[in-house]
């Protein structure tokens, strides 16, 4: 285990990537006001996702995006049974400082929530791998931006508007009008912050070659010595 810096990378991107996409489950319950554009707080973890996706799908290939995406989602079911177990053992009367109320005001999700984020996420990750090797294959190692930025702006495009589709307006908790404002709000911040995200793209890919290049040049060394 870990006898390689790939080993040790993968490890390290595979849990900032699980944590933030567990995390931003976990807290979308609450709603924030930007100006005039009301979201949920869940999507401030996502930008973290989204880099970490593209430094996996670069280092790893399409297929530990694809396993880890299988992972989290696995995990993130798990994270919501434990939760509904939480939910529904009782808090100890009088001594427990978060009662049954305020946990299930917190921590409360309606299993349209589960289900919704659950698609959109599988959805949106496997669409992302799909775009990002696309042009990756058409440009080699040239134009990074073009294949980080275009997965993200067409796979978020699906992940805005599946999870309020299959959590708010099945249902009928929202009209269509609601549905169709809040999925474009919602996806215009991601597009934004991708945009914004792109140079540290280049850093994170700088930083990680480099790692990786020390290893391989040390290796190199041993050989000649040999």
């Amino acid at each position: 285990m870990f006898k390689t810096r790939k080993e040790i990378v993968f490890v390290v991107l595979a849990g900032i990537f699980i944590t933030n996409a567990v995390v931003a489950e976990l807290i979308g319950g609450k709603l924030i006001q930007i100006g005039p554009f009301v979201m949920s707080i869940g999507i401030l973890p996502w930008p973290v996702v989204f880099l970490t996706t593209d430094l996996i799908n670069e280092y790893f290939g399409e297929k530990g995006v694809k396993k880890l995406s299988f992972i989290t989602a696995c995990l993130i079911a798990y994270a919501f049974l434990i939760l509904f177990m939480a939910i529904v053992i009782p808090a100890a009367k009088g001594i427990s400082p978060v009662n049954d109320e305020q946990f299930l005001a917190v921590f409360g999700q309606s299993m349209w929530i589960i289900v919704g984020s659950l698609i959109a996420f599988m959805a949106s990750q496997l669409i992302d791998v799909w775009i990002f090797w696309f042009f990756k294959r058409r440009t080699g190692e040239r134009k990074i931006w073009l294949r980080t930025t275009g997965s993200t702006v067409v796979s978020q495009l699906f992940d805005s508007f599946i999870v309020l589709g299959i959590a708010f307006w099945l249902p009928g908790k929202i009209n269509f009008d609601t549905f169709l404002s809040s999925a474009l709000i919602g996806y215009t911040f991601k597009l934004t912050i991708a945009i914004l995200l792109t140079p540290l793209i280049y850093v994170g890919h700088h930083l990680i070659k480099k790692y990786l290049d020390e290893e391989k040049s040390a290796e190199k060394k041993e050989d000649t010595i040999e």
